[in-house]
């Protein structure tokens, strides 16, 4: 879909804006949710936070928006300068750009993405929120490296495949492609594909 620079960095930014949402939140609420309320004695887990003094980064505590923006500028420059390269090499690879149907082509650059940004995205994590308070040891970052992979891999292939990318090519169109009909956005999505 992107046909320029500035529209594959468009659309990166609007992959990534979703994806750190979503991550954090799953992070958060999803793995972490009951641990922080049972530990803080709160019901609910921004309260769970919010009595933490925030989330703990860096080896200290600090408040959501920030975990938000460091989650962000990682992962949009992980995804612009490896992720968007990598994931179309790997895709055109396995399936012939020419003559492979479109979706099934975008849908083997979403799987590759994954598989990419995933293990990626976890390693970083797994420095930026190791418990650095009780020293540092290789095999502890390895086992929470592997943990946050089993943890993230399975809700990363299902939200990209099937949520987040459907949503972000959907507000692509309705931002760069204006007064087209059908045959106009297919013979434009034809040309990215023959170009790439």
């Amino acid at each position: 879909m992107p046909q320029n620079k500035f529209q594959k960095l468009m659309f990166a930014l609007i992959t990534v804006i979703i994806t750190v949402h979503a991550y954090v939140f799953f992070s958060l609420y999803v793995i972490n949710g009951n641990t922080l309320m049972s530990i803080n004695g709160e019901t609910s887990v921004i309260g769970a936070i919010n009595k933490q003094g925030g989330v703990m980064m860096f080896g200290q505590m600090l408040p959501i928006w920030a975990i938000i923006l460091v989650e962000f500028c990682l992962a949009y420059s992980l995804e612009i300068f490896v992720g968007q390269t990598l994931s179309f090499k790997f895709a055109s690879k396995v399936f012939d750009i020419k003559t492979t149907h479109p979706v099934l082509f975008e849908t083997a650059i979403i799987c590759a993405t994954v598989g990419i940004m995933c293990p990626a995205m976890s390693f970083i994590a797994a420095f930026l929120y190791y418990p650095y308070y009780m020293g540092f040891n290789i095999f502890t970052l390895l086992a929470n490296w592997l943990k946050l992979i089993c943890f993230n891999f399975p809700f990363a292939f299902f939200t990209q495949l099937f949520f987040i990318q459907p949503l972000v090519r959907t507000i692509f169109k309705m931002i760069f492609i204006r007064n087209h009909n059908g045959k106009n956005i297919l013979k434009n999505e034809e040309k990215l594909v023959s170009t790439k």
